[in-house]
């Protein structure tokens, strides 16, 4: 693998443009947070012309980029939002044209920050985990997306952007009597893809946590059959575990939360066997597949798993899942997204 040198905290310590954060919100705390422990100064907060409605953010005003590119001729302007939106993606890539812009890594879950430090320290497993990669393309996925977290720079994710299609044209390749299994089925989106490329269908068992989501994805599948659904979350034993939901898609089992019942994937395929297994579960994944060894033992199913909510994701599952079972080929797509949401590893 060829890696950059410097991460982008080092760039940032060295730089004497103004700072300025791109955003609101979670993600922007979590950048401005590890800005303050390096002691990198922020000099302001901005937001698309179209969204300042006199916010203030962090004891910033919250000023439009217009604003910001009139005062600050060359300001260093941090990302602090996600977006698969090919408009908004294209207007990031705009102000990339006039000033410096760069898009700090911080996880959805878990604390580990990508820098050198971090790196260094998983250097090992890193390394372990591209030498299982099965193809060219997933190297140079993966071998970006590392270069991307460590500088920030999104030329690196761009150079490795690949579509859905050829994923499951070329690698999962879904039949007509697949056993599919959706962690995290959200209101059905991820059974509608399903449904496009394998047309029909065996089975289909749906886990949705989050109460109203669950509502919805009752309602979008009514009339289907030979499908079940679940209000449940996944995770390495049956219990009880705290779970805060009403945020859609980030709902998840964290403290603070009502209790929700949580189930192994091993549970649920006891007699039945599986075929195609989807995991987008909020920094969750590790739990799921820990709970779904024997199953994955016995029935080898095709894997679609989200690779991005922790930071160790890239590296860590790949390793679980040659653990579990070391004949699966295993790849890694990178889908449009900025930052690099949308990572998935999958597995056959």
């Amino acid at each position: 693998m060829d890696i950059v040198k410097k991460d982008i905290y080092e760039h940032l310590s060295a730089s004497e443009k103004p700072v300025i954060i791109y955003g609101m919100g979670n993600g922007a705390d979590k950048i401005m947070d590890e800005l303050e422990k390096r002691h990198i100064p922020v000099r302001g907060v901005t937001a698309s012309d179209d969204f300042v409605r006199g916010q203030s953010f962090r004891g910033f005003e919250v000023r439009g980029l217009s604003c910001i590119l009139k005062e600050y001729p060359e300001p260093l302007i941090l990302t602090a939002f996600g977006t698969s939106l090919p408009e908004v993606m294209e207007h990031i890539c705009g102000i990339e044209e006039k000033t410096e812009l760069l898009a700090p890594d911080v996880p959805v879950y878990g604390d580990n920050i990508w820098c050198m430090d971090f790196f260094r320290e998983n250097r090992d497993d890193i390394e372990r985990a591209y030498s299982l990669l099965a193809d060219e393309q997933s190297r140079r996925v993966f071998e970006g997306v590392i270069n991307y977290k460590l500088s920030g720079k999104l030329s690196y994710l761009r150079e490795v952007y690949s579509s859905k299609e050829e994923v499951f044209e070329d690698i999962l390749k879904l039949g007509n009597e697949e056993s599919y299994l959706d962690l995290g089925a959200y209101r059905g989106d991820t059974i509608d893809e399903f449904l496009r490329y394998a047309g029909s269908y065996r089975h289909i068992t749906a886990l949705e946590p989050d109460r109203k989501t669950f509502a919805r994805l009752k309602a979008h599948v009514k009339g289907m059959e030979n499908i079940k659904l679940f209000r449940m979350g996944i995770w390495s034993e049956d219990m009880d575990m705290s779970f805060s939901e009403g945020y859609g898609r980030g709902s998840s089992i964290r403290s603070g939360g009502g209790e929700l019942a949580v189930t192994k994937i091993d549970t649920l395929y006891s007699v039945r066997r599986l075929t195609y297994l989807k995991a987008d579960v909020e920094g969750c994944e590790r739990q799921a597949l820990i709970g779904g060894v024997n199953t994955l033992r016995r029935d080898k199913p095709k894997l679609n798993i989200a690779a991005y909510h922790r930071s160790e994701d890239i590296f860590s599952l790949p390793l679980l899942i040659s653990s579990i079972a070391p004949d699966y080929r295993i790849y890694m797509r990178q889908h449009p997204y900025i930052p690099a949401w949308d990572l998935n590893i999958y597995a056959k």
